[in-house]
């Protein structure tokens, strides 16, 4: 009998702390590296971007890519326009690399028209999908991070206290 109450109160838990978890920040930029648009047109314009926050870099960073030439966001600055190649394959997705020190990430770009949704320099496989890249989490705040810690032990608390006050008042 006593399986019950503690099989709930780990579900509660696990409910709640899933709950707290921002979507997709597994597996997600956390240091703010982005590209704007996400798709462009061959010859169009892109702007590279790093997130000047606590998480993210604060020295140069070098940006790569197989559609433009190298790129470099100058400490202090969080921007940079690149041009893209104007033979750049319609419809591809090219990998954008940020290196800032020991902080790395990419970001896909879409290339407009066409219909191939994978990425050119990586082999395709018609097998599962590719995921778990990309996200736009720039940093954890220290605030977020307590008050939902703060909420999964009181869930927990609260369902604990109540799975023994129950318990008691059954054995009266």
């Amino acid at each position: 009998m006593r399986a019950i109450p503690v099989a709930s109160v780990a579900l509660l838990g696990g409910a709640a702390l899933s709950a707290c978890v921002p979507a997709g920040a597994v597996g997600s930029n956390t240091f703010g590296f982005t590209v704007s648009p996400a798709t462009v047109a061959p010859g169009g314009e892109v702007t590279l971007g790093v997130g000047r926050t606590a998480a993210g870099c604060h020295g140069r960073v070098t940006v790569t890519s197989p559609v433009f030439d190298t790129v470099t966001i100058p400490r202090g600055e969080s921007s940079a326009t690149a041009r893209v190649d104007r033979d750049a394959r319609r419809g591809a997705v090219y990998r954008v690399a940020f290196a800032c020190r020991d902080k790395t990430g990419t970001v896909d770009l879409t290339i407009a028209g066409g219909g191939s949704h994978h990425p050119s320099d990586e082999p395709w496989h018609s097998k599962g999908v590719h995921a778990g890249e990309g996200g736009s989490v720039a940093g954890f705040d220290m605030r977020q991070l307590g008050l939902g810690a703060a909420l999964v032990a009181g869930a927990v608390g609260t369902a604990y206290h109540l799975s023994r006050r129950r318990s008691g008042a059954d054995r009266a």
